[in-house]
């Protein structure tokens, strides 16, 4: 899903806004978040998962091209931790679902000549994204 998917699911589940508006307000969200991480804060998005900044040490790297070592210094990264009822949601939605995968690491496609389980050839369940996170739920800010 990239940004302007999201504006027009924006659009889409609240038609009163413009797409204007919905771009207005995902630029807003994503700049708060931004000075937020910036200025070093924490931001928790329950049921989705926190943003951190953490601190990586200098360290001494190689050049992959040459094999010379490159001194790489200190810096501070944006990090995000996956929340609780998010991960569970999306290994849910993978279990049963289209793909399984199987001990060697192939995946099989029920339906596909071969697979098991599954709902056969037609597929009703919408894909996990945006949608499902913004119609509803406990998530809070």
């Amino acid at each position: 899903m990239t940004k302007r998917d999201l504006i027009d699911e924006i659009v889409r589940l609240f038609p009163a806004y413009s797409r204007r508006d919905a771009e207005v307000i995902v630029n807003a969200v994503f700049e708060s978040m931004t000075e937020a991480l910036c200025t070093g804060e924490r931001i928790e998005i329950r049921g989705f998962g926190s943003f951190v900044v953490k601190q990586r040490r200098a360290r001494e790297g190689r050049n992959p091209k040459t094999g010379d070592l490159v001194a790489v210094a200190a810096k501070r990264v944006p990090f995000f931790k996956v929340g609780k009822e998010l991960k569970q949601r999306v290994d849910d939605s993978y279990s049963g679902d289209r793909h399984s995968l199987q001990g060697d690491g192939t995946t099989t496609t029920p339906g596909a000549g071969g697979g098991s389980g599954g709902s056969g050839g037609s597929d009703d369940t919408p894909p996990v994204g945006a949608a499902s996170a913004m119609s509803g739920g406990s998530s809070t800010v």
